[in-house]
């Protein structure tokens, strides 16, 4: 079975949200598993398991409540945050299976750029294991499950102002060192060539199948 892949360009987090929310609520044994990618303009998102005392400046940029997983995390310009919308009880897979297969994917994009980078046992996530910004973390994750089908997804820092990140306590984290990849190399990838790496890599570790990219514009219909 194929995968639908939606590059849906810069949007505002909430309406992305209700879309693969009400996809997830709506969707069949038939539907489609699908990938989006996207941009978000500046937004704090506070997972279920949020705390007060981790927003800590929070300013002139919104915080959104959310449904996923977690602590509140940073979204903004230069990130690439990718949501698989996937059934994963059709396709014999747990929810382990999808964060371990969504950092895998992480550190092989990273490998492709050559950046040293693994998983922490004790933080989900990814994070840098090698130079002087060892440690640092340069993607997040926040996962829902709902009728065995996963939204929400991973946020991978690529070219982008951390400065934010600095008015929270990231994933619930005090003092959490963010690294984007334009920190590590001489020049950041192309936005559109990460996301090719780093889907190309899920797919294989998911096993998805084929990838298919469709037209963003109809889920927003």
């Amino acid at each position: 079975m194929s995968v639908t892949v939606r590059q849906l360009g810069l949007r505002d987090y909430e309406p992305v949200w209700r879309a693969m929310a009400d996809y997830t609520d709506q969707r069949d044994e038939h539907s489609a598993d699908e990938l989006w990618c996207v941009e978000h303009p500046p937004v704090f998102t506070q997972g279920q398991a949020g705390k007060a005392e981790h927003l800590l400046a929070t300013g002139d940029i919104p915080v959104v409540q959310v449904d996923r997983g977690g602590q509140v995390t940073y979204h903004g310009p230069g990130q690439m945050v990718v949501y698989p919308l996937i059934d994963l009880r059709r396709r014999n897979l747990g929810v382990r299976d999808l964060v371990t297969g969504l950092e895998r994917a992480t550190v092989r994009l990273m490998a492709h750029y050559g950046i040293a980078a693994a998983p922490r046992a004790d933080a989900p996530g990814v994070y840098l294991t090698d130079g002087p910004l060892a440690g640092s973390k340069i993607a997040s994750l926040g996962l829902r499950v709902r009728h065995g089908c996963s939204f929400h997804g991973i946020a991978i820092n690529i070219d982008m102002d951390l400065g934010p990140f600095l008015r929270i306590n990231p994933c619930g984290y005090a003092g959490m060192q963010m690294v984007h990849m334009g920190q590590v190399l001489e020049q950041a990838p192309a936005w559109r060539d990460a996301a090719e790496v780093f889907l190309a890599a899920l797919a294989e570790e998911l096993d998805l199948g084929e990838l298919q990219e469709q037209p963003s514009e109809e889920i927003f219909a």
